[in-house]
Parts: structure tokens; C-alpha cells; sequence
């Protein structure tokens, strides 16, 4: 039997699945000669499933319908738990085709120009899949130095599920990643098969129980930015209120910012914070003077 052609974000996760394998985990020899790529080839994967390579390559470039006990296969050389088997399945049956890829997001230049004048206020840009695309210095200071994220891995969700120290941030973490999800989930019901989306969506799925689970519950509740709490290395804890405004000149990208009411110990750790912040922006300067 044969599920659909499948979308793209079945051959994302099959790569990201093998990306993470080692021939000696396999019990495949190790040569000793350098690897082009991390983890498992396409070759190693197509013989080890008992196929050949080129029907593999059709597989993850989302060219042929998938037999169900080549799945199985799949599921057993790759290594995959209960849930990620699951989600191997649901994404072979999905079907859908590719789009074209959408040109790199800028943020533009007018909420640039916006960020630059937020001084006392943490703020954002995020754009397509939740992808951080500018911020102002109270931002950095508040969640993570985001200049220290390679460009390519600067996104919201991706930082939310991966990066421990981006976590530990959020007193309500599995709040704030069920949003997430569900973000995700109402872009990937707007534009079926993005294969951007698709490869973020196949990377957390492999990296992350919880998003796996939720993704596949395909809830799309909960969408508000509303209130947050923090425990910040610096300030301690606060509460603080999300809002994203939706740019009507660039309709993706989104401009997000966090304030505490006045006269609350929330406002007084922003208000803290931003000074030290400027504090520590002037130091540098003196420094390279």
C-alpha cells in the first residue's frame, strides 16, 4: 500500500532525522575519510532501508508516493521513538506540492526606523515563521544577544524550543510554546508545503518532544501575544505585556513590544534595565573611541 505524494516537510524531517546519525550507530563502517555532510548519507540510508539511492532521493525531494512498508523501514534505520514514527506517517499522508521559495526577509526600513527610536521599550520585528528579523537594544538585553545567533538560526520558536538558556527565561514556557505552535500552524494552513516552514517545522519535530506532539494535535488556539512572565538573570522576575502590531506596508512582518504597568517592580526592572543598557552601549563606545 501507498500513503500520498507527500509535502515537503516529510523530506525536511527525514533529513534532519539522518543529519543526526552516525554511520556507527547504524552499524555502518566507519571509513575514516572526511564527510561532506553530518550524519547519514542519502546512499547509507537508501541501502540500509533496502532501496536505491535514487528512489530515496525522489523520497526527500517529495517526487514519489511512499509504500508504507518502506516507511516502517524508514522508521527503524532512522531511529525513531513512538511519537516521531507517528509524525513520520502523518507527514507521508499528508500530500501537497512545493511552492517556490520566497526571496530572504528584510525588515523594512520604516520599522527599522521605529526600533531605532524605542529606547525605553523592548521591541521586535519578527517576520514569516516567527524569524527575528531586527530588535532594539532593551530587546537584546532582555531575551538573548541575538547578534551572537547566526542570521539563518535567528528565529522565535526555534530559540523557544532549543536554546536552554532562551527557555529558562519564561516562568510559563509551555504557555508560551503551545502560541507558538500555534502561530505555526495557522501560517503552514495559509500557505501549505512552505518549504521554509516546512524545515523549520521538520528540525523542531526531531529536536523537540513537546513540539512534535503539539504540532500534530494541529490546535490553532491561543494566538494572542497577551502577558508574559520572565525571571531575567538581571532584574528578576517580571510580567510583561506582549503586543504585536501587524505593519500594513509589509503585511509579514510584525513589530512586537513588551511594557509593565506603571508603578509596578516590572516597570522598575525595565526601567533598570534600559539604564544599564545604555550604561553598558556608552562604555562601549568609550572603548573603541
Amino acid at each position: 500500500m501507498y500513503t500520498k505524494a507527500h509535502s515537503p516537510e516529510l523530506g525536511e524531517f527525514l533529513k534532519v532525522c539522518r543529519a543526526r546519525l552516525s554511520p556507527q550507530t547504524v552499524g555502518l563502517p566507519d571509513s575514516g575519510a572526511p564527510r561532506r555532510v553530518p550524519g547519514l548519507r542519502r546512499e547509507e540510508v537508501a541501502q540500509l532501508v533496502g532501496i536505491s539511492t535514487h528512489s530515496y532521493a525522489r523520497l526527500e525531494q517529495g517526487r514519489a508516493p511512499v509504500p508504507r512498508s518502506v516507511l516502517g523501514a524508514l522508521a527503524r534505520v532512522l531511529h525513531l521513538d513512538d511519537e516521531q514514527r507517528d509524525h513520520l506517517f502523518e507527514l507521508a499522508a499528508s500530500g501537497g506540492r512545493e511552492p517556490r521559495r520566497r526571496p530572504a526577509q528584510r525588515v523594512h526600513p520604516h520599522l527599522r526606523r521605529i526600533l531605532d527610536e524605542l529606547n525605553m521599550t523592548p521591541a521586535l520585528v519578527l517576520g514569516r515563521h516567527l524569524d527575528i528579523l531586527a530588535w532594539n537594544p532593551l530587546a537584546a538585553a532582555l531575551l538573548t544577544d541575538f547578534d551572537r545567533v547566526p542570521e539563518n538560526k535567528r528565529n522565535y520558536a526555534r530559540l523557544l524550543f532549543t536554546d536552554p538558556a532562551f527557555r529558562e527565561l519564561y516562568l510559563d514556557w509551555r504557555t508560551n510554546a503551545r502560541t507558538c505552535v500555534a502561530h505555526l500552524r495557522l501560517e503552514a494552513a495559509k500557505r501549505p508545503g512552505d518549504p521554509g516552514l516546512a524545515a523549520l517545522v521538520g528540525e523542531l519535530s526531531v529536536a523537540d518532544a513537546d513540539f512534535r506532539q503539539w504540532w500534530a494535535g494541529r490546535q490553532m488556539t491561543g494566538l494572542r501575544m497577551g502577558t508574559k512572565r520572565l525571571r531575567h538573570p538581571l532584574v528578576g522576575d517580571l510580567t510583561l505585556d506582549w503586543d504585536s502590531l501587524t505593519y500594513t506596508a509589509a503585511p509579514a512582518q510584525k513589530l512586537v513590544i513588551a511594557t509593565a504597568a506603571p508603578e509596578t517592580p516590572s516597570h522598575d526592572g525595565l526601567l533598570f534595565l534600559a539604564s544599564w543598557t545604555a550604561d553598558s552601549d556608552q562604555s562601549a563606545r568609550d572603548a573603541t573611541a
